[in-house]
Formats: C-alpha cells, structure tokens, sequence
C-alpha cells in the first residue's frame, strides 16, 4: 500500500501564518491578495498582505520570519572575534559594512580605537566603500529589473563581479568576508591590489555615466517612479528610516559625518540628498537617485584612500595588521551601543557584558532594514499593485539583516 506523505488542507495557511485581515470582513468590493515569500516581488523571503479594492491599495501588511538568522542567540554563545563571521551573513551584500560597524563598537569597549595604525583604518574604508558601490549596484539593477529593465541589471551584476573578485583577492573569500577583524585585519592587501583597483576605479566611471543615462534619465524610469511612494521627512524620522531611504526624503543625515569614525573626517566626500528633480522629493525617484549619487562619492573617497595607502602609509616589511589583535576580549561590565553608516543605513550594536568572560551577555542588532521596511504600510496606500513592488524595491532592504 503506497503510503501519502502530503495531504493538501485548505486550512493549512491560516493555521501556520494567519493574516491580519479575514475574507469574512472584507467588502465586496475589495480582495486579500498575498506577495511572496519570494523572489522577485518580495526581494527576498518576505510576505506582504495586500488588501485591494480593485487594483488600488488600502492595506499593506509585511509578515517577516521566513529567513531567521538567530543572530542574537548565536552572539549569547560566541565570544566576540568568533561573532564575526555571524554579522557578514546579516546583510550579505555589504558584509564588509556590516564587519566594520561591529568590530569598531568592539574595540570602543575595549579603549583601543584610537591605538590602531593609519594604514589599518585607511583599508578599512577602501574595502568598506568597495562593498558600499557592490551593493548599491544590487539595488538598482535589481530595481530596474523590478520595473522592467533587464539591460541595467546584468550590466550592473557584471561590473559589481569586478569588486567581487577584489574583495575575494583579499580576504579569500566571495561574499562573507571575516577580514576586519578586532584590532586589526586579517591579512595586508595583496602585491598589486591598488594598481588594480586603480583600474577598476578608471573603469566603472564611464559606466556609472552610462547607468545614468540608461535608468536614472529614462523617461519610463522616470514615469514609472517620480512621485511615487512618497515619503515626506518627517514621517521618514519617525519610523527611524537611515542611509538613502532617509536621504532621498531630503535630509543631509550620514553617520560618516555624524559620528565622524574612523578616518572620514580626513576624507573629501558629498552627502547627496533627494530634491525632488522629477517629481516629488522622497519619492522613488529620489531614492534611487541617492544610491547612484553615492556611488560616485565611495569613487572619490577610494581614490583617496589608495593615494594615502600608496604614500603616506604605503605598505612597509615591519607592518603587522594583526599586531594589536588581542589574543582575550574581556571588556569590562558595561552596556554600550555602536553604529556605523551601512549602505541601507545605520546598523547598530548593543552590547552588554559582564567583565567576567569573553562572550557577550547579549548582543543586539539595529538593522537599518527592519526600520526601512517598517514604514512601506505607510508610502503604500492608494497606489496601485504595480507600484507597490516600485515601492518595496525603492527601499532596498536585505531579509538576513530584517530576519536577524
């Protein structure tokens, strides 16, 4: 007898994610539509319930849990240096970022961020800005495939596979890296790494003009999101949006200026804003037009970088990034918070230990994403279903870093 391993029930999705709505509530008019958990129109694990009447929106709800990190939980058992590799997987894109913030919150507790070398700090930044251009090209060639360019995409995945194959050169890995490390790096750069990414440099420039004109300048580009999804600054500031989310509604707010960390207070770099050029200022537009704007400002701070780390603090025999790496974390009993400007935002730490062991009592992550998502109900209502995946890819979020 042939055993049946899956019985269909048709109430098997109420019971395992009730929605916020019920059919039975529901005027005749109107329908309880669900996107996702999955790609394309979700970006990512994530579902959205969408009540509609017709193809207008009255209601949007984000259900989130498809892709829970456990992050936290993991942070409660690993000591510090060992977390690491954990952080890289919340915003697997800008994992670079995501190490950067984490390690400096670190070393704040532990007194030595004032302590380590000129080159160390300038690095840093070189492979961080690197992953900032990365994962801005995720976001607007997967928004351009979004609303139905594909050209833009896979021209943008292919130029993004040159800062791959850097940061791959020297860290040894793809995407998580586990390079910046708790006092220090993993390894110098490679012989030859900042003559190639020179080149990189002198390459992608005419191409950032292309994908202006291709995307950013499209008359369809600009139909299908100038004044759409709108979100004005107040309401951005309440929801506690960050990075071009929050910047494309007009606020010149980057916590590389803010807080000043690490060495950008000694680089020459732009905050671009959204003003409202096409439609108006928040909308979709506006935030896609950030990310390409800040591509170009990681350009300029790059070459800085590589200018300093060919001649002020150009490689020596005697440099060790690993000399103020400590071989025990035990910082004292406190509790502190650390946050640094991700490319989606500002990501955040918060960190509570007990003097006595080297793994934290408790790590909290602020993730720039959780916060950027929150606000999509409000931005979404009374546009049609169409503009509602406009919308959702305008924000740019990564479920690792919302599932944490």
């Amino acid at each position: 007898m042939q055993k049946i391993q899956y019985k269909y029930r048709r109430e098997n999705l109420s019971e395992s994610e009730p929605t916020k709505f019920n059919y039975e509530n529901l005027s005749s008019e109107e329908m309880l539509i669900n996107l996702g958990p999955q790609h394309p129109s979700t970006h990512g694990v994530l579902r959205i319930e969408v009540v509609t009447d017709g193809e207008l929106i009255k209601e949007v709800v984000p259900h989130l849990g498809y892709l829970h990190r456990c992050f936290e939980k993991h942070a409660e058992s690993l000591p510090f240096n060992q977390i690491i590799p954990f952080v890289d997987r919340l915003d697997y894109v800008a994992a670079m970022n995501s190490e950067h913030a984490y390690v400096m919150g670190v070393e704040k507790m532990l007194g030595i961020e004032n302590t380590l070398p000129k080159r160390i700090e300038y690095i840093r930044v070189l492979v961080a800005e690197l992953n900032r251009i990365a994962s801005h090209f995720i976001a607007i060639g997967t928004y351009a495939l979004d609303i139905g360019a594909q050209t833009p995409f896979l021209w943008l995945i292919r130029d993004r596979e040159s800062i791959q194959r850097l940061l791959e050169w020297v860290s040894g890995a793809r995407m998580l890296y586990n390079y910046i490390w708790v006092g220090g790096l993993f390894y110098d750069l490679p012989l030859g790494f900042e003559e190639k990414c020179l080149e990189f440099v002198n390459y992608v420039k005419p191409k950032l003009e292309e994908l202006k004109q291709i995307i950013i300048d499209n008359h369809i580009f600009i139909n299908r999101t100038a004044g759409v999804g709108v979100l004005p600054m107040d309401l951005a500031i309440n929801y506690g949006c960050t990075g071009p989310v929050l910047r494309g509604s007009g606020l010149k707010y980057d916590l590389r200026r803010v807080d000043a960390y690490s060495v950008y207070p000694e680089i020459e770099f732009d905050i671009p804003i959204g003003e409202g050029k096409m439609g108006k200022t928040g909308d979709c537009w506006d935030r896609n037009y950030v990310r390409l704007m800040e591509c170009w400002e990681s350009i300029r701070i790059i070459e800085q970088c590589l200018e300093k780390l060919t001649k002020e603090h150009k490689r020596t025999r005697d440099f060790d990034p690993q000399a103020f790496v400590p071989k025990k974390i035990r910082p004292v009993e406190m509790d502190f918070y650390a946050r640094a400007e991700n490319p989606k935002g500002e990501l955040g730490f918060f960190f509570r230990t007990n003097g006595k062991t080297d793994v934290p009592t408790r790590v909290k992550c602020r993730a720039c994403s959780f916060n950027n998502l929150s606000v999509l109900p409000e931005i979404s209502k009374g546009w049609m279903i169409a503009d509602l995946v406009a919308i959702i890819g305008s924000l740019d979020f990564v479920m690792g870093e919302v599932d944490r």
